[in-house]
């Protein structure tokens, strides 16, 4: 296609990289304004839900943990990092062979 292309643009070398130039930038004009806006509402990630927040949806808020808010809401609870698992099993330490 590209080959059928390039034979077809007028006026010799400089005409087809001219032509070929236009052509490029004619297509990505057409993508650029006219098919990836008629394609954004059809996507799973458009503009109104790219925001993560938490609790109130506003910004800056607090407890939403971004600066300004309240630093004791950030604070994480004793339990909140208790492990599942034990993780004092398997945790040999290094003997001196291995260096």
């Amino acid at each position: 296609m590209y080959a059928w292309i390039w034979r077809k643009l007028p006026f010799g070398l400089p005409g087809k990289l001219v032509g070929s130039l236009l052509l490029a930038t004619t297509m990505v004009a057409l993508l650029w304004y006219v098919v990836f806006p008629w394609a954004e509402p059809l996507l799973p990630f458009t503009g109104s839900d790219v925001q993560v927040t938490e609790d109130s949806g506003v910004p800056g808020a607090p407890g939403d943990g971004v600066p300004g808010g309240d630093p004791a809401d950030d604070a994480p609870a004793d339990d909140e990092h208790d492990l599942p698992y034990d993780t004092e099993r398997n945790n040999t330490a290094p003997s001196d062979e291995d260096g």
